[in-house]
């Protein structure tokens, strides 16, 4: 091909929120796929808190971006050429794409989506890693049981949003934590939350003992920090911490803080456990079929955020998620 490959490159280790000379934006021809890989042309690109994790230097589940490396992205796009068996040219896939405009991919690491079952932004957020995350975090690890009461922070979020549905769908009580009236009313008009709190006007303690009367089954943490404490001194007996980021620590630039009401575990007999969504790989056709079901259903809603401005708003866009701009679903259009 002709075409040229915008790409956006890591530049620099972070300190605190990501700069603009933290990247570098670069152009190269678009490469050809070799035997077993495909070459995609990328449509939307995912943008998740777990980014600001892989710029640093530090040990974790996968290994950090390394600097002059295309950014790691999830994506969703077009099959342009192939030389893998189970994929054609006019194929619609998702996967780890990284943050540019082509992607040579291994055909083994790509999931065909069908875009006429639901629009692609849809197939990286509900039905992709974030609706996985949710799905397998509260069923698997949160076991909710019916009659529970279920808090969600980052209510309004990729995962947050679908953590709740599900949870009232399994007829559970559920109060999401917040940012912003905005956000509050989404929650609980749009998704049907029983109640939200705003962490942003509102003492988070004090409105949990009054939305929890009876203890806090569940807590769903995507925040860390002052939430994940107020949520621990709120447990009911036997009660699960479900662990599944913290972005409000990610750009902390003296150390994350860690739970102080962490002795509420051993008073409560409650269990705090993290997870990662990959542990569950094998099992996302399950997650997959069972959402769109409730999708078809009504049960459960999905809401995308859509940013404009190809790939050289990347560096952009991905600072809205710290600055709490988004409702639902963050995705970036190519």
């Amino acid at each position: 091909m002709d075409a040229m490959n915008r790409q956006v490159r890591l530049a620099a280790r972070p300190v605190g929120l990501p700069k603009p000379s933290d990247w570098e934006h670069t152009e190269e021809p678009v490469a050809e796929p070799a035997d077993g890989e495909v070459l995609v042309k990328v449509r939307y690109l995912s943008l998740d808190p777990a980014m600001r994790g892989w710029m640093n230097d530090a040990r974790s589940y996968l290994p950090p971006v390394g600097i002059g490396e295309v950014m790691r992205a999830g994506g969703c796009g077009e099959v342009i050429a192939s030389r893998h068996p189970n994929f054609e040219p006019g194929d619609h896939v998702s996967g780890v794409t990284g943050a540019q405009e082509y992607a040579v991919l291994g055909g083994d690491g790509l999931i065909k989506v069908d875009p006429d079952l639901a629009p692609l932004p849809v197939h990286i957020g509900t039905l992709g890693m974030p609706g996985m995350t949710a799905y397998f975090g509260l069923l698997d690890i949160g076991k909710p049981q019916e009659g529970d009461t279920v808090v969600v922070s980052g209510a309004a979020g990729a995962v947050g949003s679908v953590v709740g549905q599900i949870a009232k769908i399994k007829g559970c009580r559920v109060v999401g934590i917040a940012g912003g009236e905005q956000k509050c009313r989404h929650v609980v008009e749009e998704l049907g939350f029983d109640a939200c709190i705003d962490y942003k006007s509102e003492n988070v303690a004090k409105a949990l003992r009054q939305h929890c009367p009876n203890g806090i089954n569940v807590y769903f943490d995507n925040v860390g920090g002052e939430i994940l404490d107020a949520a621990l001194a709120g447990l009911a007996r036997h009660a699960r911490v479900v662990i599944c980021g913290a972005i409000s620590q990610y750009n902390a630039t003296e150390g994350m803080r860690g739970p102080a009401n962490y002795m509420s575990l051993l008073v409560n007999r409650a269990s705090m456990t993290g997870f990662l969504v990959f542990d569950f790989a094998d099992r996302y056709a399950e997650a997959a079929g069972e959402m769109g079901k409730w999708m078809a259903e009504g049960k459960l809603k999905t809401f995308e955020d859509v940013a404009t401005g190809g790939v050289a708003n990347f560096p952009e866009t991905l600072l809205r998620l710290f600055r709490g701009e988004n409702t639902g679903k963050l995705v970036l259009e190519l």
